[in-house]
């Protein structure tokens, strides 16, 4: 896949800022790379807080949702919460229903089968729904493009209360082409995606839309509304497992939500992270991301993500070690299918020419329907272009998942063959579909017809923050970095990078001999430990094209050699028995 490097050459006085805020003049220009402007925003930044979080009644609707849960609450009306499978529809179904039970509702829950029901609320639910005298549906983390379903639950005289966070259909048919949104005749929607909510920070992800209804009916109740922080750790929990920007309002919610899971006595929680063998104090964004948040999610892919909220509803640790068990076993098996399926799409790409194409649609009729998005999230990484990864569904149609890139916004463009599709949904990096069999052809020859993309859009562009030689790297910087945390979409770690390090030894490591470890000079007094934990042989096939096998071979055995090449690089403190150093683990080499 091809690169360009860019270093970014934000302007500030990052001595000046540094001075200010007590902090080296490098991290200082991180943050300025982040686009954090003044000193307001950096205080925020470094030191944001409860008192940072937005006015949850700012939210459009917010007030009449809670008005109208807090009068059904009050009639004994049966409410039922209608929630998405994955993990931040658990969450916020979690949050939800804890909320409400807190306020004395007559509250359950439904979250529909991935393969079964589809993503959100359908019809056989609130069917389902009037057959068990409930009165009035919450939906989370879904509902906002589900018009028929609600107008049918409208029909049969349900009251319906929507919580989403997702993009809201539109239609191009206005006469000079601007869009006309397309909102479903709910009682409430609380959605800060609608264009006349005056919500300041709309990126919030499902669970953290309903805890801040939830806050909105705790004072409604006469609730405290500190109360809600309760659920805290679960609005982080969701914020990162759904990959939403972790700037702004997002950042401190996932900094709270880690301060509140370093202490949680939550037994799902605690169990689960257990059969992840780790201790709570250790838990950071990327726990959440890539080794907990799968474990919940697997549930819903290959199981049912029932599962997964009776986990976070459990109160018996013993029960909850059972259920977590089961829990990190799916999700190994997860993990087993998901690289089956990337190679089985790898070859249908190269023997079918369809890398030639700006946007690769991939029919795997072989693939569980569950674990298509994540394929697709592995193609767009090998290629760097939007991804569509489609398998059989159970109706006879097809289903699937996309992932984009930054140059191309998904949900729109799925807009323009709308008519090839029956359902679709999702936000401009990712989006879900079905549609009939038929229809493939068509949509991967419309998508690609529609396009304006270019050969620089699928260009890989790495972000260095910072040129800097390994000498500057030391312990106490090391430590300062940690206030640039929670690291994930939006602000992901810090990227260095350095010219023609000298690598003295290289030896293959770990369980597999995969891992590859050098000892690197950068022409400065001293030496450094890396690593690289990528395809060591892509690495190595590099190094022995650039300069020749004898080299590589005199490297490995520590012998004298010319081998010069650059690097980005993230600088780690390892601790082996007690010994701490520093170390620098390669993103990229050129």
């Amino acid at each position: 896949m091809k690169e360009k490097w860019f270093v970014m050459n934000k302007k500030a006085d990052f001595n000046a800022i540094g001075k200010r805020f007590g902090i080296d003049p490098v991290t200082a220009r991180i943050i300025r790379n982040r686009d954090i402007i003044g000193e307001e925003a950096v205080s925020e930044f470094l030191n944001g807080s409860v008192q940072s979080l937005h006015d949850p009644h700012l939210l459009k609707d917010v007030d009449k949702a809670a008005v109208l849960a807090a009068e059904k609450i009050a009639m004994r009306k049966k409410i039922r919460i209608i929630g998405d499978y994955d993990i931040d529809g658990v969450n916020a179904t979690y949050i939800l229903l804890h909320g409400l039970r807190n306020c004395g509702a007559l509250a359950d829950h439904v979250i529909g089968d991935r393969v079964h029901d589809g993503y959100g609320i359908n019809k056989h639910m609130i069917k389902k729904a009037l057959e068990d005298g409930i009165d009035t549906i919450i939906t989370c983390d879904n509902g906002i493009s589900a018009s028929e379903e609600i107008a049918y639950a409208k029909n049969e005289g349900m009251t319906v209360i929507i919580t989403d966070h997702h993009e809201v259909p539109f239609t191009l048919e206005d006469e000079d082409g601007a869009k006309v949104y397309l909102l479903p005749p709910a009682d409430a929607i609380v959605n800060p995606k609608q264009a006349d909510c005056h919500y300041p920070y709309p990126k919030l992800c499902g669970a953290a839309v309903a805890w801040k209804f939830i806050q909105v009916l705790y004072e409604q109740m006469g609730i405290p509304q500190e109360k809600s922080f309760e659920m805290i750790a679960h609005v982080a929990f969701a914020t990162v497992g759904d990959v939403m920007d972790l700037m702004g309002e997002n950042r401190v919610l996932v900094k709270l939500g880690l301060e509140a899971i370093h202490k949680t006595q939550n037994p799902g929680l605690l169990a689960l992270i257990e059969q992840n063998q780790l201790q709570r104090e250790q838990i950071k964004a990327w726990h959440f991301g890539f080794v907990l948040g799968p474990c919940i999610n697997a549930s819903g892919r290959l199981d049912t993500a029932v599962r997964s909220l009776q986990l976070l509803l459990e109160t018996s640790l013993e029960r909850a070690a059972v259920l977590a068990k089961e829990l990190v076993e799916l999700n190994s098996r997860r993990k087993n299918l998901t690289l089956e399926g990337v190679e089985q799409a790898k070859r249908i790409i190269e023997e079918q020419g369809l890398y030639k194409d700006k946007v690769l649609v991939v029919y795997l009729p072989g693939c569980h329907e569950s674990i298509a998005g994540i394929i697709a999230g592995r193609i767009r990484e090998q290629y760097h272009k939007p991804v569509f990864i489609l398998t059989d569904a159970e109706d006879g149609g097809v289903k699937g998942s996309g992932r984009s890139i930054e140059a191309y916004s998904m949900y729109d463009e799925m807009t323009k063959c709308r008519e090839l599709m029956t359902r679709y949904g999702g936000h401009p990096m990712a989006a879900g579909l079905s549609m009939d069999k038929g229809n493939v052809d068509k949509f991967r020859q419309k998508l690609n017809d529609c396009a304006n993309l270019t050969e620089e859009d699928f260009v890989e562009k790495v972000h260095i923050d910072v040129p800097m030689p390994l000498y500057y790297i030391h312990p106490q910087l090391l430590r300062e970095f940690e206030c640039l945390e929670p690291f994930g979409k939006g602000n992901e770690k810090p990227v260095f990078a350095v010219r023609d390090v000298h690598p003295l030894r290289a030896a293959l490591i770990g369980k597999n001999k995969n891992v590859l470890k050098f000892l690197l000079e950068d022409g400065a007094t001293g030496s450094m430990d890396a690593v690289y934990f990528g395809d060591a042989n892509l690495l190595l096939d590099f190094l022995r094209e650039k300069f020749s096998n004898q080299e590589v071979d005199a490297l490995f055995n520590g012998m004298p050699q010319s081998i010069r090449f650059s690097i980005t690089y993230d600088p780690s403190i390892n601790t082996y028995r007690g010994n701490e150093n520093v170390q620098v683990v390669i993103r990229h080499f050129c």
